[in-house]
């Protein structure tokens, strides 16, 4: 019997709505959310050690679907946890990083900066939008490229959340489909 990838979703600042494509997801493919203890002022201390805890309780091999702070998590985690616990995470799909070292994010953000820049242990692709509001294309491509995560440019989506109108985003399922192909396993939860 093959095993299922499970897929961990890691929503940004305040959360993700009922019309956000991550809670779509969560509903449509029963992928799991990451519940953090507060998302209105989000510590970095505090949602690390939710995500080491969803890890740590997720059967291997994890893929994670992170979105705006979510993608900031998934970095500084990666860097910060236990090898053997960063090991489970086979995938990631990162999407509209939020760029809290801009000024006017690093002050409604604070403890967030500076964004861990190393090399992600695990494949992953990072969605960027030409006109989000929170991180600016150029910035959002050489995130990528620090965490060796492949460049894919959504266009003029802004913050590819529930106001980009995206719906269930089919086109990003795909992406996270297509990270999960190459999979030993070859299996997945969809």
């Amino acid at each position: 019997m093959k095993k299922e990838n499970a897929v961990l979703i890691l929503p940004g600042w305040q959360n993700s709505g009922a019309d956000h494509w991550q809670t779509r997801w969560e509903q449509r493919h029963g992928y799991t959310r990451v519940a953090q203890h507060d998302w209105q002022r989000p510590l970095r201390g505090d949602w690390t050690v939710q995500l080491q805890e969803a890890v740590l309780a997720a059967p291997a091999p994890v893929v994670l679907v992170a979105h705006s702070l979510g993608c900031i998590l998934t970095a500084w985690w990666a860097d910060h946890a236990p090898r053997s616990t960063v090991a489970k995470v086979q995938a990631a799909l990162l999407v509209a990083p939020g760029d809290v070292e801009q000024d006017d994010l690093r002050q409604q953000l604070p403890g967030w900066a500076p964004i861990a820049r190393q090399r992600l242990p695990f494949r992953a692709t990072l969605v960027g939008s030409q006109n989000d509001p929170y991180c600016r294309a150029e910035r959002a491509r050489q995130l990528a490229a620090d965490w060796g995560a492949a460049w894919v440019d959504a266009g003029a989506v802004g913050h590819i959340n529930s106001a980009s109108g995206l719906g269930d985003w089919p086109a990003g399922h795909a992406l996270l489909e297509e990270l999960l192909k190459d999979f030993p396993d070859g299996n997945h939860k969809t």
